[in-house]
């Protein structure tokens, strides 16, 4: 790692010790990125929904590793900080996820995150998780790691109820306690919760999914969020003013879609391939 982006990584984790959250917006192709970057934020993230969405791909299955590489060489030569979302680190093998933890920050990249939410809706074991985190931020210490559990997300895309608040904490602290310099948890909503949380991971601080109509930013600076993402929101935003500018062309007088749901979003790369003819039209 250069001298450079060493001082880079260390502008990154001040960034989550302020007495505001870290705003950060999430990028899913490089003209997003340079967009934001252009607008003025300080640093940006990656989507793992919207790489692997825009490629085709499905998310949170390791198929978007490639894809993710070459965004983040790009966006790494942007004016910006930048973080990128790699998945469950693209390998089970912790020694493998920190190569690619290496290639990265040799790349300019100065945070990654890391979940522990598999594809098939449950979490990695938590040794392993914690062996992954360890091989990671012993390969690259200058590295910010930020470890995501998903005990709230899964709950939350499929309408039920969070589990404990207790299941997410015992992750979160054996998480720092592996070398993680903070903790992620989507899906987390009840301010009371998200308060308990901040207190008891003490310096590690904690990065919060932005919720439309559940979070409003200055009460997360208030609970003392140390992050705020935007996860795949202005990806899923982005694609709903698209389609509803080309729809209103035609159709002036229609009402607005709902944004895309994640599970929309998802399965955009498989939806409409049992009705595809074997050899589609070109239709440029």
């Amino acid at each position: 790692m250069t001298t450079a982006t060493t001082e880079r990584c260390a502008a990154f984790r001040r960034l989550h010790h302020t007495d505001r959250p870290l705003l950060l917006p999430n990028a899913w192709d490089h003209a997003s990125g340079a967009a934001l970057a252009r607008r003025g934020f300080r640093a940006l993230g990656t989507t793992s929904l919207g790489v692997a969405a825009a490629a085709g791909l499905p998310d949170a299955t390791g198929a978007a590793r490639e894809e993710t590489l070459a965004l983040a060489r790009g966006l790494a030569r942007l004016p910006v900080l930048v973080s990128v979302d790699i998945e469950g680190g693209f390998s089970d093998r912790p020694e493998e996820v920190a190569v690619l933890a290496a290639e990265l920050a040799a790349a300019g990249v100065v945070g990654v995150n890391i979940e522990d939410g598999r594809s098939e809706g449950t979490l990695a074991p938590l040794g392993r998780q914690c062996e992954v985190i360890t091989a990671v931020k012993e390969r690259v210490p200058e590295l910010f790691v930020n470890a995501r559990t998903d005990t709230h997300w899964f709950p939350a895309l499929a309408g039920e109820t969070a589990p404990p608040l207790s299941a997410a904490l015992e992750r979160a602290e054996a998480y720092v306690r592996a070398g993680a310099d903070g903790v992620f948890v989507p899906g987390l909503t009840d301010e009371k919760d998200i308060a308990t949380l901040v207190r008891d991971l003490g310096q590690a601080p904690l990065n919060v999914l932005f919720a439309p109509g559940r979070h409003r930013y200055e009460v997360l600076a208030e609970l003392g969020v140390g992050r705020v993402s935007c996860g795949s929101l202005l990806f899923r935003a982005a694609l709903h003013r698209a389609v509803e500018l080309a729809w209103s062309i035609e159709h002036p007088d229609a009402d607005p879609s709902n944004l895309l749901s994640y599970e929309q979003a998802q399965t955009l790369s498989y939806d409409f391939e049992a009705e595809l003819p074997e050899d589609p039209p070109i239709t440029g």
